[in-house]
């Protein structure tokens, strides 16, 4: 199977753009969804710099899987695990008591969610271009 480490960042990179481009329209749901999916995306792209493949929707639960040597530092997890709250909530109806899912998100909302998960790509990133590469580098 090939490597495809570099596709995954990238995509998680355009969901990052999206992100942004869905705050700045006031669709906040939207802009927390794409956020999770960013940092799925880069998650999945660093085990696939490690020659394994991840499986679920989970950041928190991706995270917690990666081998010893790729884990991150504790407060990844933190944001993954309010990140992950976004994967179900932001789309269907029937995850909030009444109302559709974009009367329960906010502007504050779309920001942290972009900011956890441009920490977590970042880490991520670090990871699959090298050592010394970026500013998290390989941990």
């Amino acid at each position: 199977m090939p490597e495809r480490a570099e596709d995954w960042l990238s995509q998680a990179e355009r969901d990052l753009e999206h992100a942004r481009h869905a705050r700045e329209a006031g669709h906040h749901e939207w802009a927390c969804f794409a956020a999770q999916q960013a940092a799925e995306e880069a998650v999945k792209g660093l085990f696939q710099k490690l020659g394994a493949d991840a499986w679920g929707h989970s950041v928190f639960g991706l995270l917690q899987s990666l081998p010893e040597q790729a884990r991150p530092p504790e407060r990844l997890y933190d944001l993954a695990r309010t990140l992950d709250r976004h994967y179900v909530g932001t789309r269907y109806p029937n995850a909030h008591p009444e109302g559709p899912p974009y009367r329960y998100y906010t502007r504050e909302d779309a920001d942290r969610a972009l900011s956890q998960a441009e920490e977590i790509v970042g880490f991520c990133a670090g990871h699959v271009s090298g050592p010394g590469s970026g500013p998290e580098g390989p941990g």
